[in-house]
């Protein structure tokens, strides 16, 4: 093995979090060696621990590559100075070698200082301007020419997840498990806790993301009495979930088949695209409210109570609705200023949007994903939303029996 090394200490909850042999795991992984020069290890859970890690390694560019690799893990290189910061070169352009974020808590040391990032989410750059501005989290498209963007990986820190104890909650024992076989009931039961709790205690707010199978399924009742507790801050979904609301408030059918008989009615499938008209005559979802055209369901309430959705398009949707964002920068834009304050995301039944949620999060939101598709469900967890629960099971059984315990 070669001369080049480094030093580098992990702090924390590194071995509840399994950080620590992460770590190792990478260093070797990557053509490099290390030796452990000293682990303390703390005596409860509650208790962080802390090691220091000789890595060696035959290059300096193996070196380099291992240390911008356990950086994102949250290790740090001994004396690390400030974190180095380069001028955008242009209008949505990061200059060569910008730190790439993860969704997990970050501080960059500025001036000798180590300060929190803000609007934390996954596959940004961290922009310093200094002053009152804190550090922030920005997409390409946010970036201006001459914007302070850190580069490298010195004098960044990244807190990895821990795993508290068994006792204090749902969100702390099931860790981004999908569960097709545990107990569905005592889940829900604990995620109505989980609701509540935040409510009680102010922690946050809940943001909810829908898929049209919320309608389809026959849970859209269920949600509006979640939705009337109280339970739901913010609400992201797509053209389709909020056509068939509609559809289903103006024709009593969803796709097409009867709300109450479960049968295909004569010429149903015209019905979405009569609904999506009908607002659009006039003049949009919020008006169609006001004017008596459409008196319940889910956009009803949302419109009536004043909270806040992103209605998000694609190439697909017909109509589409005037509500729906078909520009999808303008749309992430307006996501990720909605989500600001959210402490726990509930998604249901919906792949695209859920993926495109988590990608917007910071790791502590509590989040569950609730699909009928355990792929669904595993694959929000590998596309970096490791902190979601996932239950494996049909939207309207979930909503009807949270919906129930939250009345309790």
């Amino acid at each position: 093995m070669g001369t080049y090394s480094r030093v580098i200490e992990l702090r924390g909850h590194i071995i509840d979090s399994l950080t620590f042999p992460k770590v190792l795991d990478e260093i070797l992984d990557h053509g490099a060696d290390y030796e452990t020069e000293e682990i303390s290890i703390g005596r409860t859970r509650r208790d962080a621990s802390r090691a220091r890690i000789r890595v060696t390694a035959p290059s300096e560019e193996v070196l380099d590559r291992v240390l911008a690799h356990v950086r994102r893990l949250g290790a740090e290189a001994i004396e690390e100075g400030d974190a180095a910061v380069l001028p955008a070169p242009a209008d949505g352009v990061f200059p060569e070698g910008f730190y790439a974020t993860t969704n997990l808590p970050t501080r960059v040391r500025i001036e000798g200082r180590w300060l929190d990032v803000e609007d934390l989410c996954m596959d940004s750059a961290i922009r310093v301007r200094g002053g009152s501005d804190r550090p922030r989290c920005v997409k390409m498209y946010e970036v201006r020419a001459g914007d302070p963007i850190v580069v490298g990986y010195e004098g960044v820190r990244v807190e990895p997840q821990r795993k508290a104890p068994l006792e204090r909650g749902l969100f702390e024992f099931m860790s981004s498990t999908a569960s097709p076989e545990k107990s569905k009931e005592r889940i829900i039961r604990d995620i109505a806790g989980e609701m509540r709790e935040t409510k009680r205690s102010g922690a946050g707010k809940i943001l909810w993301v829908l898929g049209p199978a919320v309608v389809h399924t026959g849970a859209r009742e269920s949600f509006c009495r979640i939705l009337d507790a109280g339970y739901v801050d913010v609400v992201f979904a797509g053209n389709g979930l909020a056509a068939h609301d509609i559809e289903a408030s103006l024709y009593g059918t969803s796709l097409g088949v009867s709300i109450t008989g479960g049968k295909p009615v004569p010429r149903g499938h015209e019905h979405h695209l009569r609904a999506i008209n009908a607002v659009r005559a006039a003049g949009g979802i919020g008006r169609a409210v006001e004017a008596g055209l459409l008196k319940d369901g889910i956009m009803y309430r949302l419109e009536r109570k004043g909270i806040p959705y992103v209605l998000s398009g694609s190439v697909r949707d017909d109509g589409p609705l005037p509500e729906v964002i078909t520009d999808s920068v303008k749309a992430q834009a307006r996501m990720r200023e909605l989500f600001r304050g959210v402490s726990m995301a509930v998604m249901v039944a919906t792949m695209l949007h859920s993926i495109a949620a988590g990608n917007l999060l910071p790791a502590a939101v509590r989040t569950v994903c609730v699909d009928i598709s355990t792929e669904m469900v595993t694959k929000l967890a590998d596309r970096g939303t490791h902190q979601s629960l996932g239950l494996v099971t049909d939207a309207e059984p979930f909503l009807r029996e949270l919906a129930a315990r939250l009345r309790e």
